[in-house]
């Protein structure tokens, strides 16, 4: 059974296709990196995945159940990191882990040990009762990765989870998620920072102008060259 499977996918957004008959899947306890130019077709696909937009067309099943008719088990199985902070600022770390567990009908004592152990997994044990804003950037990168994590998804849903955060950071936030993924964790990742992809990535797919461009083995796109070099010339240097 497929993690993700994605058949013929088309959205449109006034008429327009934004993801134009997108196909392909993601095995058990892969890392799979998602790239493109910015209007790509990524987040829509993202979107798509996880309830957020609806289909024009096509399919998609996470772990075999579909994700239009079955929404409401298909939704946990995914957890979703957003590249946007999509909460409320002035809520400390702790009560948005918790209002995220809410969401899942997980019941206080639940919410309470999984929270604790997040803290404690992502090191925010210490500014757990801080509000978001006085957050560094890497602690908020953080604290939206534990939020992800909340109801122990099969499939986790990365949309550039270090964006914004320094060098040092990046480099504690990729040891997170390859120890997740060696734990068995499913993993889908987007980012622009090419060298990222191709540290934590076995295998990547390209997106460009809604299609799917190009898929492989990080071997097989970094074979004559970097990822970058096989990147720009795929994509032809849009959005970069």
């Amino acid at each position: 059974m497929k993690a993700l499977e994605i058949k013929n996918l088309k959205k449109a957004y006034k008429g327009k296709l934004a993801v134009d008959g997108v196909s392909f899947s993601i095995e058990k306890g892969e890392f799979y990196g998602f790239l493109g130019p910015n209007g790509a077709g990524k987040t829509t696909t993202i979107k798509a995945i996880t309830g957020m937009a609806t289909l024009d067309g096509g399919t998609i099943t996470v772990f075999g159940i579909d994700v239009v008719s079955d929404y409401r088990n298909a939704r946990k199985k995914v957890g979703l990191a957003p590249q946007e902070f999509n909460v409320d600022i002035f809520c400390p770390a702790w009560k948005i882990l918790d209002y995220m567990a809410g969401y899942y009908g997980m019941r206080k004592p639940e919410r309470e040990k999984r929270i604790a152990e997040l803290l404690k997994q992502f090191d925010l044990e210490k500014h757990k009762d801080k509000q978001f804003k006085e957050l560094s950037g890497g602690m908020k990168r953080r604290v939206m990765l534990a939020r992800a994590m909340v109801n122990d998804p099969e499939l986790l849903i990365l949309d550039e989870p270090t964006a914004g955060v320094d060098v040092e950071l990046r480099h504690e936030l990729w040891k997170h998620l390859r120890e997740l993924n060696a734990r068995g964790k499913t993993i889908l990742l987007t980012s622009h920072y090419l060298e990222e992809v191709e540290l934590l990535c076995g295998r990547i797919g390209i997106i460009n102008k809604g299609k799917l461009v190009a898929e492989g083995t990080k071997d097989e796109f970094i074979k004559d060259g970097t990822l970058e070099e096989k990147y720009l010339s795929i994509t032809q240097g849009e959005g970069w």
